[in-house]
C-alpha cells in the first residue's frame, strides 16, 4: 500500500494539531508537516515534497486561494481546501484544488477524528491520483437552435472536480435548452451558493431545487446538498421531489437515485451525461437510462480531474458516447436535435 504525504496548513495550531493525529491514524496517511500560513507551506512543500496539501480558505498574511493562484503554475499539487460555509471555496476549486470538505465548528478531539475518518480521508485518497494540470477550457461554440425540446430532459452528474466542470457544460446552454436536472456531491448550504454563481455566469435560469419545482425549458434544478432529487411527471408535467433520504452508492444526494427516477419518468426523451468524479455512483443509473432509450453522454479521461465515475459508466455499457469536456454541451445538442 502507498503511503500518501500530506500536508497539513491551517492558521489554528488546535486544527492543525488534531487533524494531524487523526490522518495519521490512517494506515496510508503519513503527515509529513504542518504549517500555519502560506509562506510556512510553501517552504514545507520544497523541504518535504507532499503528495497532498489541505488547506485552510481563510489564513493571514495571505489566504488560501491567493496561495493557491500563486502556487499551482510552479508547483500543481494536489489539494484538498477545508471551508466555513463560505462562497469563496468556490474561487478556490477554479484556482486548482481538487476538491473541499465543510470544515467543523467543533473543535473537540473526537468530533474531528469522525470528522477525519468520514469525510476528509476520502477526499485525500482521491485527491492523489486527481489530474490538477487542468488546461483552461474554451467550449465548443454551440449555436442557439430556438427549438422547442418538447417533453425533453437534461440529467448531469458529477463529483470530484465537477463545480467546474458543470460550468463549463452549463455555460454553453442557451434558453432552449430542456429543463435540465444535476446532482453535483457537495455539502448542504453550499449547493444553494453553486447555484447561485451559476446563475451569474450563465444565460440560463440556475437555482437550487426544493421539492415540487417544475423541470422547465431554460431552467436547470441542482439537489441539495443533504437530499435526495428524483424526476417525477404528473399531469403531462415534469417535477422534481426532493426529500431527505439515506445514502445511495455512498451519497446523498446520490446521482443514480437521479438517474434511475428520469429512466422511469422520462425514458427515451432523456439526456444523461455523467462528469468527473470519484467512485462509481451514476453508472447504474445511467445504465437504467440507456436501456430505456436514453442518450447517454460521459467525459473523457483526459479532461477528468478524476477520471473514476465516467470510467465505470463506460465500463459497464452505460455511456454510448464519449467527449472532452469543452464539447460535451455542443454533443448535448447535437443528441437533442437528432432526437424524434
Amino acid at each position: 500500500m502507498r503511503e500518501i504525504k500530506v500536508l497539513v496548513v491551517d492558521d489554528s495550531m488546535v486544527f492543525r494539531q488534531l487533524i494531524s493525529k487523526a490522518l495519521d491514524s490512517a494506515p496510508d496517511i503519513k503527515v509529513v508537516a504542518t504549517a500555519a500560513d502560506p509562506f510556512q507551506a510553501r517552504d514545507m512543500i520544497l523541504r518535504f515534497e507532499p503528495d497532498v496539501m489541505t488547506l485552510d480558505v481563510e489564513m493571514p498574511k495571505m489566504n488560501g486561494i491567493e496561495f493557491l493562484k500563486r502556487l499551482m503554475p510552479q508547483y500543481p499539487i494536489p489539494t484538498v481546501m477545508l471551508s466555513s460555509l463560505n462562497s469563496a471555496v468556490f474561487d478556490a476549486l477554479a484556482a486548482g484544488a481538487v476538491d473541499f470538505v465543510n470544515k467543523p465548528t467543533d473543535a473537540q478531539a473526537e468530533h474531528i477524528h469522525q470528522w477525519v475518518q468520514d469525510e476528509l480521508l476520502l477526499k485525500v485518497r482521491a485527491a492523489l491520483n486527481a489530474q490538477i494540470k487542468r488546461k483552461p477550457v474554451t467550449p465548443k461554440t454551440v449555436a442557439s437552435t430556438g427549438r422547442d425540446y418538447k417533453d425533453k430532459i437534461v440529467a448531469i452528474g458529477a463529483s470530484t472536480g465537477g463545480t467546474e466542470a458543470i460550468a463549463d457544460v452549463v455555460q454553453g446552454f442557451h434558453r432552449d435548452i430542456p429543463g435540465t436536472v444535476i446532482v453535483q456531491h457537495m455539502p448542504p448550504g453550499f449547493t444553494r451558493m453553486y447555484a447561485e454563481r451559476l446563475n451569474n455566469q450563465c444565460e440560463v435560469t440556475v437555482k437550487e431545487a426544493q421539492d415540487g419545482d417544475l423541470v422547465e425549458r431554460g431552467k436547470l434544478l441542482l439537489a441539495p446538498g443533504d437530499k435526495q432529487m428524483k424526476l417525477v411527471r404528473t399531469g403531462g408535467l415534469y417535477r422534481v421531489e426532493v426529500k431527505p433520504g439515506a445514502k445511495v452508492s455512498g451519497h446523498c444526494p446520490s446521482v443514480d437515485v437521479l438517474f434511475q427516477s428520469v429512466a422511469t419518468a422520462a425514458a427515451s426523451n432523456a439526456v444523461g451525461v455523467i462528469l468527473t468524479g470519484m467512485g462509481a455512483d451514476g453508472a447504474q443509473g445511467l445504465l437504467q437510462m440507456r436501456k430505456k432509450g436514453a442518450k447517454t453522454l460521459g467525459q473523457d479521461e483526459k479532461t477528468c480531474v478524476v477520471y473514476g465515475m465516467p470510467k465505470v459508466a463506460y465500463d459497464i455499457g452505460a455511456v454510448e458516447r464519449q467527449g472532452p469536456l469543452q464539447n460535451i454541451a455542443s454533443m448535448v445538442y447535437n443528441v437533442l436535435n437528432s432526437m424524434p
